[in-house]
């Protein structure tokens, strides 16, 4: 059967958009749907393992099973394979109102009225109404045929209100149907969940697992964004064994490409320990800081020990990186990491140090009248300005850099990130001042 798949994808390949396309699905009357919807999940599961020339494959056979679902002679769904295959279609990205077509003019009840109810609602954007019968059906069903798209679309109705019980969907999902688009789909949703619920174990499973089966799939930026975005917040539960395990089933571009989000989104984020692992990673894969990807290491490193008592020598790194080798996003980064650097390395202002006012003159002094009537000496306290912070402006970086925050919310983050560290210096020195 997988042979005569093959074939077929080769044969089709050839004829997509072309005038024998046309005359191939004209020859299709004889083929019954179930047979066309192998040959659909055979070029969709293709297109999530690596083979992106079988997207347009995928098009063209959308459109060829929709067309003899419409004209296909009513008697056909006495099997319940086609019915099943109507079902799945509409569920795999066909059209919805060609299920809606099917179902009214189903007078002999091949379609069960609860699955193309919950499904027609699905598919008209109004799941909500119907969650808990796409969940009653979906568990009802696990072991048919249909089970598993049931399931993976019932996790998308429920994700919103109940992840747990979305999370369980999508397992029972990719289960019973592994190495598929269904199991794709639910792994990378499984890692959203996870993400946002703080399972940082279960994310780092269905992490591996993703990357170990579906590292080509065109979807895959989307999972590498989730995997990043799972370490920068929870970095304390995370190990860096776990991280290189998971991306050493990955090629060695892939990784530096996935060791440099994670460098970026931590410098920002100010998880120093993890920037600086993910920049050491990249920088060994890059090889060296002679082209693009070591000079990124080196930006993303050097940006992680901005908060450090290296910034001396992180300030001077980032700032000998060209322009060139920067995305105006990262320029806009540097500005920020170069503002906050100068504020922390400037000498503080002496007279802010000062523990006390000097004395008035003779001729300022305060009289004993003017004294007793002050609210301050109703407490037994003489008046006495207290000194401002020291670097008070530290928190405001130069108004050139201004539009560049305003331009790029990264800036903004890592300036809100590192002026936290600034206030804690000051908080410090204030008490040593007093």
């Amino acid at each position: 059967m997988v042979r005569l798949h093959q074939r077929l994808l080769l044969l089709l390949l050839g004829l997509a958009g072309s005038p024998a396309a046309v005359a191939y699905a004209e020859d299709q009357e004889d083929i019954a749907p179930y047979k066309m919807l192998r040959s659909l999940q055979f070029v969709q599961d293709s297109v999530v393992l690596g083979d992106h020339s079988a997207a347009e494959m995928q098009r063209f056979m959308l459109g060829t099973i929709d067309q003899r679902l419409r004209t296909i002679d009513p008697s056909v769904f006495d099997d319940d394979r086609n019915v099943d295959a109507a079902l799945i279609y509409a569920m795999s990205g066909g059209n919805p109102e060609t299920l809606e077509y099917l179902v009214a003019r189903d007078v002999n009840g091949h379609f069960d009225n609860r699955i193309s109810d919950v499904l027609r609602k699905y598919l008209s954007g109004k799941g909500l109404l119907v969650a808990k019968s796409l969940v009653e059906t979906a568990n009802e069903y696990r072991d048919k045929k249909i089970g598993p798209y049931l399931a993976l679309v019932g996790g998308n109705v429920t994700i919103a209100k109940s992840p747990m019980e979305a999370l369980k969907l999508y397992d029972q999902a990719r289960l019973n149907a592994p190495g598929t688009i269904v199991e794709e789909a639910a792994l990378r949703r499984s890692v959203s969940i996870c993400v946002e619920a703080g399972m940082v174990d279960k994310g780092l499973n269905y992490s591996q697992r993703y990357v170990r089966r579906f590292l080509h799939s065109p979807y895959a930026s989307q999972f590498a964004d989730l995997f990043v975005k799972l370490l920068v917040n929870h970095n304390h539960e995370v190990k860096p064994d776990d991280v290189v395990g998971i991306l050493s089933f990955m090629d060695e571009a892939r990784q530096r490409e996935v060791y440099l989000r994670i460098a970026r989104a931590a410098a920002i984020a100010g998880k120093s320990d993890l920037a600086r692992m993910a920049a050491a990673r990249a920088q060994t894969l890059a090889g060296d800081s002679d082209n693009a990807f070591g000079a990124l290491a080196d930006f993303y490193g050097g940006m992680a020990a901005i908060p450090t008592d290296k910034i001396n020598t992180a300030a001077k790194n980032i700032a000998s990186i060209p322009d060139q080798e920067l995305s105006s996003r990262d320029q806009a980064l540097r500005a920020a990491a170069k503002a906050i650097a100068e504020q922390v390395l400037r000498p503080p202002d002496p007279a802010s140090l000062t523990q006390a006012t000097p004395p008035k003159s003779y001729s300022q002094e305060i009289t004993s009248k003017q004294a007793a009537a002050s609210p301050e000496a109703e407490q037994g306290e003489i008046p006495n300005p207290a000194p401002g912070p020291v670097g008070e402006a530290a928190g405001t970086p130069p108004s050139n850099v201004g539009g560049q925050q305003d331009a790029d919310p990264s800036f903004s983050a890592f300036v809100t990130s590192s002026r936290s560290q600034l206030d804690e210096i000051d908080g410090l020195l204030n008490k040593e001042s007093n």
